[in-house]
């Protein structure tokens, strides 16, 4: 973990991870108790983290396409377009973000 932080790339991946959980969070815990519960709670706390952490993912996937020279049309629009999936950020660290 601490070499991932060495690196945009590591921390991308990182943000791409905890981005991911945060959605399954807000899908499988805070939207069915809103909807179950009546309790809004929840979401109203995740939504916005979740809502932050997507727009990080996608401002470090432009620092790092930069950064690595990414050729817009080959890496990064793909890596861009893996955040707006549901959890494509799992997908894509394992497809691209890995091997960098």
């Amino acid at each position: 973990m601490q070499s991932l932080l060495k690196t945009k790339v590591g921390r991308l991946r990182i943000l791409g991870f905890v981005e991911g959980i945060s959605l399954l969070l807000l899908l499988f815990i805070a939207v069915p108790i809103k909807y179950g519960a009546n309790d809004d709670t929840y979401t109203k706390l995740l939504g916005p983290i979740h809502g932050a952490l997507f727009l990080l993912f996608i401002i470090n996937t432009l620092s790092v396409g930069v950064e690595q020279k990414w050729a817009f049309g080959k890496t990064t629009w793909k890596v861009i377009l893996a955040c707006f999936v549901p959890f494509g950020t799992f997908y894509i660290d394992r497809k691209i973000l890995s091997k960098v």
